[in-house]
C-alpha cells in the first residue's frame, strides 16, 4: 500500500468532524472556526527515547503520544479541541500497525472530546509521532501559565505519582528477574498500565483553573524537575514535604522489595499529574471541584510556595531530597 492509499484508509476511521471544524482530514490544510482563545502546544515522541516498540503495543504508542500532548493542555486548564499527527514510519512498520496506532489514538480523542483533524506522514529511520493539540478557553485569562505562583500559596497535587517509573521498572525487567508474583499479576498490569497508557487530567486541569489556580505544571520529567519549571517562572521558591505527596502503593512496594529508595520515585517522572499553586482560603473549594470532575483522582496539599528560589523536597528526619528528572538530552 502506498502513502496515499494509507491517507485514505486512516480517514476512513476518523470520526465526523465536530461544530469547530469547518474543513476536516483531505485537504492542504484544516480549517476551524474556534470562539474565544485557544492555547497550542507540541509534542514528540520518538523510538528508543519515549517508547520501545518491543515492550508497547502500537495501539499503547498512539495512545501515549496524544496523552501526552493533551497533558500540556490540562495543564493550561484548557478545553481539549483539536489535534494534528505527524507520523514518520519506518520501513519494517506495517499498515496495520499503523492503523492499530491510529486505533489507540482515536479511542483516547473520543473519551477526551479531542477532534483528530489533520496532519501528514513520511518515510523515516524510527518510529516518532509528532503531535499539535489546540486547546480553548473563553479568554485568555482563563489559561493558567507557570508563572502565576505567590509565596503564601498553597502547593496541591492530583492522584498519585510513582506508577509509571515503577512500570518502567518492569519492563526494563526483560528476563523477568524480579519476582512476578510479588503483588500478583494486577499490580504489575497497573503499573505498566500507568506508562504506557497515562490518562491526561483534563477535567481535573479545568476544575482547577475554575477554582483559582495560580500556577500549575503537568508532571511529565519527574517532581523535582517540574517543579523547578514552576519556581523559576514564578520566581519563588516550592517548598514539598515529602511525606505529603501520595505515592503509588504498588510502586513502593515493588521499590522496597527491590532494594530501591522509594523517594526516588518522586523524581521518576511521566505521571502526567497536575501540580498547581493556589491560595489556602481556595482549596477546599478546588478539592470539592476536581473530585466532581475526576471521580478517583484526590488532590493533595504537599507544600507551600515561600519567597526565594528553587525547589526544596523535605524528607522525613530533616533530610533532603536533590530535585531532579528525565532529561531527554542529558
Amino acid at each position: 500500500m502506498g502513502e496515499f492509499e494509507l491517507l485514505a484508509r486512516i480517514r476512513e476511521r476518523l470520526p465526523a468532524d465536530g461544530p469547530r471544524i469547518h474543513l476536516g482530514s483531505g485537504d492542504d490544510a484544516a480549517v476551524s472556526v474556534p470562539a474565544g482563545a485557544t492555547a497550542t502546544s507540541v509534542d514528540a515522541l520518538v523510538d528508543g527515547v519515549h517508547f520501545r516498540r518491543d515492550l508497547a503495543s502500537p495501539a499503547q504508542i498512539g495512545h501515549k503520544a496524544l496523552a501526552t500532548a493533551l497533558s500540556d493542555l490540562a495543564a493550561m486548564g484548557a478545553e481539549a479541541g483539536e489535534a494534528y499527527v505527524v507520523l514518520g514510519l519506518p520501513p519494517d512498520f506495517s499498515e496495520d500497525e499503523c492503523i492499530e496506532m491510529l486505533d489507540g489514538m482515536t479511542a483516547l480523542a473520543s473519551a477526551t472530546g479531542t477532534e483528530l483533524v489533520g496532519g501528514d506522514l513520511s518515510r523515516a529511520g524510527e518510529l516518532f509521532l509528532a503531535i499539535t493539540v489546540i486547546g480553548h478557553a473563553p479568554t485568555a485569562d482563563a489559561f493558567v501559565t507557570r508563572g502565576g505562583a505567590h509565596p503564601g500559596d498553597v502547593l496541591v497535587l492530583t492522584g498519585e505519582i510513582g506508577g509509571a517509573a515503577g512500570g518502567l521498572v518492569l519492563l526494563d525487567d526483560d528476563e523477568r528477574r524480579i519476582d512476578h508474583t510479588l503483588g500478583g499479576e494486577k499490580l504489575r498490569a497497573s503499573l505498566i498500565g500507568r506508562q504506557l497508557e497515562p490518562t491526561p487530567r483534563l477535567a481535573a486541569g479545568s476544575a482547577l483553573a475554575s477554582a483559582g489556580a495560580t500556577a500549575m505544571i503537568d508532571l511529565s520529567d519527574g517532581l523535582g524537575a517540574d517543579a523547578g519549571h514552576m519556581a523559576k517562572a514564578s520566581g519563588v521558591k516550592l517548598a514539598i514535604e515529602a511525606d505529603a505527596v501520595p505515592l503509588s502503593a504498588a510502586a513502593r512496594t515493588l521499590s522496597e522489595a527491590t532494594g530501591r529508595d522509594p523517594w526516588r520515585l518522586l523524581n521518576g517522572g511521566e505521571d502526567y499529574e497536575l501540580l498547581a499553586s493556589i491560595p489556602p482560603e481556595r482549596v477546599d473549594a478546588a478539592r470539592r471541584r476536581v473530585e466532581e470532575a475526576e471521580k478517583d483522582v484526590a488532590l493533595t496539599e504537599i507544600g507551600a510556595v515561600i519567597a526565594g528560589s528553587g525547589v526544596e523536597i523535605r524528607l522525613p528526619g530533616c533530610r533532603l531530597l536533590e530535585p531532579g528528572g528525565f532529561d531527554q538530552l542529558a
